[in-house]
């Protein structure tokens, strides 16, 4: 089997563990995203690291929920200057700053997703989000995050916070493939698990509105949008709603 082949086997190995031992989690989490959304409130995802990718993708994203906001805090993304960004994601305080910065309330949720779950920044950003009655849901590797000593100087990783875990189910080391002749794996393995769990909840959170008789926002893609200008008016309708309730908008 070539390495490419092995790695797309490894992933779809991972994808297939999530889809058979997170649906209990997935259902949980998008309940807390349904109560959010049909009180007004807005999901707030945050990631640092690779893992702000995940929060990325999700936002201002086409067929995705507009309540949605990125926090990209560009100094702990990785975006720019990315080898500073590893010892801002583990300074004490930046993850309350972003709770308290960005006005976060018990309206609102939290997704934050960390494969170690063992950074600084998302186990503060998750502390803080508790103690203002914030519920938080992890993304995050249970078996890596075990294996792993725990950095926070409370001695607690994301897990140990969250009202709902999510587990990517990626692999210790977040590598896939063992090459012969090569002293290490490669291929990442938590990104792809980390957004299909996102859009999985998301997407059941669309479903549960829907049942309950609530219509969310969710976006058409922009070249629909291009092409319809019923598409058109919708999407520019949402913004304006959201325009002055998410900075990044």
């Amino acid at each position: 089997m070539k390495a490419w082949e092995n790695y797309f086997k490894t992933m779809q190995d991972v994808v297939s563990t999530v889809l058979e031992t997170q649906g209990e989690a997935i259902m949980k989490a998008a309940e807390i995203l349904a109560d959010t959304t049909e009180k007004g409130g807005i999901i707030y995802g945050f990631g640092t690291g690779h893992s702000h990718l995940v929060t990325d993708d999700a936002f201002w994203r086409a067929a995705t929920p507009a309540n949605y906001c990125a926090l990209l805090e560009q100094s702990a993304t990785g975006s720019f200057e990315i080898t500073k960004s590893y010892y801002v994601e583990n300074t004490y305080g930046i993850g309350k700053l972003i709770v308290d910065y960005h006005r976060i309330t018990s309206d609102d949720c939290m997704i934050i997703i960390s494969n170690s779950g063992n950074n600084i920044a998302p186990v503060d950003a998750a502390i803080r989000a508790k103690e203002k009655g914030i519920p938080v849901i992890a993304i995050t590797a249970v078996t890596y995050s075990d294996f792993l000593k725990t950095k926070h100087k409370d001695g607690v990783k994301l897990k140990d916070v969250a009202d709902v875990v999510l587990d990517n189910c990626s692999l210790i080391g977040d590598a896939a493939v063992d090459i012969e002749g090569f002293p290490m794996k490669v291929g990442s393995t938590s990104t792809i698990p980390n957004v299909f769990l996102q859009n999985a909840v998301l997407t059941q959170m669309v479903e549960l509105l829907v049942q309950r008789g609530f219509e969310p926002d969710v976006y058409y893609n922009g070249h629909m949008a291009f092409m319809d200008e019923n598409c058109a008016d919708h999407n520019d309708k949402i913004v304006d709603k959201y325009f002055h309730r998410i900075r990044n908008l």
